[in-house]
């Protein structure tokens, strides 16, 4: 699991989740610490790679929000047909950066999240 440190989680679940169709796996409000549990996983993980959805709660931690890496791609997410899912993707308003490309691992197009995150959408090679 990964943290993705988020403005707020309902905009985040809304993105994740009603766009990139996400499962929702847990959405438990934590009382003493006054924030939510929330993880989240992509579609066909099965039960493997999630994101924990952290809201952050300082100004450190806000300031982060979308530039967790310095603006190098942040997040790779596979599929087995990029050329659906880019088309489905735009077809929800998500922006691409980089259209599909060839490259030695498969192929791969970038995409920005709701924060301005980059991901890499990758259909490997056979």
């Amino acid at each position: 699991m990964v943290s993705l440190v988020v403005r707020e989680y309902d905009e985040a679940l809304a993105f994740y989740v009603g766009k990139l169709g996400f499962t929702l796996v847990e959405d438990s409000f934590v009382a003493e610490q006054n924030k939510r549990w929330v993880v989240i996983e992509p579609p066909g993980a099965a039960g493997g790679a999630k994101l924990l959805l952290a809201r952050a709660a300082k100004p450190e931690q806000e300031s982060r929000v979308g530039d967790q890496t310095g603006g190098r791609v942040f997040l790779f997410l596979h599929t087995d047909d990029i050329e659906r899912d880019v088309g489905l993707y735009k077809s929800r308003g998500i922006e691409f950066v980089r259209e599909p490309a060839a490259a030695p691992f498969g192929t791969a197009a970038v995409f920005k999240d709701l924060y301005g995150n980059l991901w890499d959408l990758i259909q490997p090679r056979s």
